[in-house]
């Protein structure tokens, strides 16, 4: 299930960055070129952007290469490093339900409830929102698998260590 996954996120990665491109050059030209700058994209942009840094974020995750300091953890081996990894995991999984699933959640439906809308696109914010408990269950989604690892004695590996810059 998880190389299914990874390929549905980045598909759906690679549909943002280039609707973003998209439009970040279209404001541009219409901005330097037509002289009339278009207020679509420059909000499309923005919207497209928080999008992309959330899905991308948990992507990134579930690939295992996401910015960690593992000072400590790289010099333990056995189980001490599974139980670290394991510690690490859950604080992650924690913050993801807590703060990303379920505080996102309450957000978005908060801000759908109110009926706040963007200025110019007229589109609910809850909607914009909603990255932040889409990107919250993808990582959970991570942890369980990540979890299931370490349970069975075994350290979740990089994906693609061989595209890896060497240290």
């Amino acid at each position: 299930m998880k190389p299914t996954v990874d390929m549905l996120l980045r598909w759906v990665l690679i549909v943002i960055f280039s609707v973003l491109v998209a439009c970040v050059s279209w404001q541009v030209l219409s901005r330097y070129v037509l002289g009339t700058p278009s207020t679509l994209t420059d909000e499309i942009a923005r919207f497209l952007f928080m999008w992309l840094a959330l899905i991308g974020g948990a992507y990134t995750f579930g690939a295992r290469r996401h910015l960690a300091i593992d000072l400590l953890t790289a010099s333990l081996t056995g189980r001490r490093k599974l139980a670290s990894e394991a510690a690490i995991l859950a604080v992650v999984a924690v913050f993801a339900a807590v703060v990303m699933v379920w505080g996102g959640y309450s957000l978005v439906s908060r801000t759908l409830a109110s009926g706040q809308v963007t200025p110019a696109l007229r589109i609910s914010m809850g909607w914009i929102y909603g990255a932040i408990p889409f990107a919250g269950a993808v990582i959970l989604y991570y942890c369980l698998l990540f979890f299931g690892e370490i349970a069975r004695g075994r350290m979740p590996e990089v994906e693609n260590s061989s595209d890896l810059p060497i240290e």
